[in-house]
């Protein structure tokens, strides 16, 4: 393939770079394309599953190095807690901002007026009702080990909602994909960038303002006993983080990782190769790296 000649290695270690993989396609696609590139300048690489919390301890004690996608509204308090304690590097954010939040699809606004505001949901819950959560609404939530505050915001808030955990994220878009062909009820977890909205006309539930004091502090906001009475920050940052001696073992790298810098179209184009499109992560990131040369040529300038 046509493009940047390979870098010298600057790296005082010929050990490989260990990439973190999660369970959702983004981040998958993503951590391939950054293997790939480093691979141009000249590193080894290698890929390792992790979970969604527990690979920023595994990053922080150097068993891991790379992580493609922080994000704020998931990753925050884990990823602050290891750059606090020096174990981690913030390498820097992508240029694209991300939501993650309850989402529903446009047509739930007929039989349901008020949405998106959250108060309209407790009025209509019963739409949304499943023999498993009757009388309450089912909320679909995301993977357990996303750890998201869906019961504390639930009860913060007095939605008469449970919450039901997909196993995996491919569940959320069959479950969608079910609902929308029917225009059945349906709310679940969403975020962007991702493919869905170029897919699904839908929205997120607007709920009171996002607040950091929101998670730690009764007081703050609509109900003075209970923390997480808001949502997710709406315009959340998307981060690089990597192990805090990884510029030192791998400084070319590091510099590589800096410059890596992803849009919401990059990415949500990404995630339509595997999810639309079909091919696998690896075979995405191939086809993103042929079809995106003239972006990634200045992250190997």
């Amino acid at each position: 393939m046509a493009g940047a000649a390979p870098l010298p290695v600057l790296a005082q270690s010929d050990e490989p770079i260990k990439i973190v993989e999660n369970n959702w396609t983004s981040q998958l696609v993503l951590s391939r394309i950054s293997g790939m590139l480093l691979e141009k300048g000249g590193y080894s690489v290698e890929y390792r599953p992790a979970d969604n919390q527990l690979q920023f301890v595994a990053i922080g004690n150097g068993d891991m190095h790379l992580q493609i996608e922080v994000w704020e509204g998931t990753h925050r308090t884990s990823f602050q807690r290891q750059l606090d304690a020096g174990r981690m590097v913030d390498a820097g954010n992508h240029d694209a901002v991300t939501r993650e939040d309850w989402w529903y699809p446009s047509y739930m606004e007929e039989s349901c007026p008020g949405l998106p505001d959250y108060e309209a949901l407790t009025a209509c819950s019963a739409l949304f009702a499943t023999p498993e959560t009757a009388p309450k609404g089912r909320y679909l939530g995301g993977p357990v080990d996303w750890e998201k505050p869906d019961p504390e915001r639930i009860e913060a808030l007095g939605l008469a909602f449970e919450v039901v955990n997909a196993g995996q994220a491919s569940t959320l878009w069959a479950e969608l994909d079910a609902a929308y062909r029917r225009e059945e009820p349906i709310v679940l977890f969403n975020w962007t960038p991702n493919w869905v909205e170029a897919r699904y006309d839908g929205k997120f539930i607007e709920f009171p303002a996002y607040d950091p004091a929101c998670e730690s502090d009764p007081s703050w906001g609509i109900n003075p006993d209970k923390t997480h009475d808001c949502g997710n920050p709406s315009a959340g940052w998307l981060k690089k983080g990597v192990w805090a001696g990884m510029e030192e073992t791998w400084p070319g790298a590091f510099e590589i990782v800096e410059k890596i810098n992803f849009t919401n179209a990059h990415i949500a184009e990404a995630a339509a190769m595997v999810d639309v499109d079909g091919l696998t992560p690896e075979g995405a990131a191939e086809k993103w790296i042929a079809e995106n040369e003239n972006v990634w040529n200045a992250w190997l300038d």
